[in-house]
């Protein structure tokens, strides 16, 4: 089973936990933030997604994300 739908850091290791699923998808932290399973990892900062710019022509919002 895969969860998806707004899930951080926390939430996701809670469900995990409850094995209620097998998977947690991240979709807008991973938008913003492409780098995340490293930044899950070392507990790190994370980017906030901007949704005003996910369908946007350019790349902000794509790939103007700051990296570790």
């Amino acid at each position: 089973m895969i969860s998806n739908g707004g899930y951080d850091r926390q939430t996701g290791d809670s469900i995990l936990a409850s094995n209620n699923t097998d998977l947690v998808y991240f979709g807008k932290l991973y938008i913003a933030n492409s780098d995340l399973p490293k930044r899950l990892e070392l507990n790190a900062h994370l980017n906030a997604p901007d949704p005003k710019t996910f369908y946007a022509p350019d790349a902000i919002g794509y790939t103007d994300y700051p990296f570790l």
